[in-house]
């Protein structure tokens, strides 16, 4: 049921958001470089609209949010729930998930850190 209304979201989305670029491109523009300011984006000094403005609200646009949307899906913790299976890579570069260095009855315990 998630999934269908995160597809009916963002579908809707996509198709206001191709209009309006179609009925008014300019202010799109605008609209979508201010999106880059807040993120950051055009800091970058390769950053330039004309590369990847017009992506947005295309059909790899709309598979690429949905794709994130429901991988987040998986990803989210709830109390009294059991823990999320999430994949991680080991230092040997292998993908695994989390419940898969889960051992008989013995606690997993993470361990964050950097080192610098």
């Amino acid at each position: 049921l998630q999934k269908m209304l995160i597809l009916l979201q963002v579908t809707l989305s996509v198709v206001v958001g191709k209009t309006l670029m179609i009925l008014f491109p300019n202010a799109m523009k605008r609209y979508i470089l201010k999106m880059g300011e807040k993120s950051r984006m055009n800091q970058n000094p390769k950053f330039s609209y004309e590369n990847w403005g017009p992506t947005f609200f295309s059909f790899k646009y709309l598979l690429f949010v949905l794709k994130v949307k429901w991988k987040r899906l998986e990803d989210e913790a709830y109390e009294g729930h059991p823990a999320p299976n999430t994949p991680v890579v080991t230092l040997g570069g292998e993908v695994r998930h989390l419940l898969d260095f889960m051992a008989d009855n013995r606690p997993l315990i993470l361990n964050f850190g950097s080192c610098t």
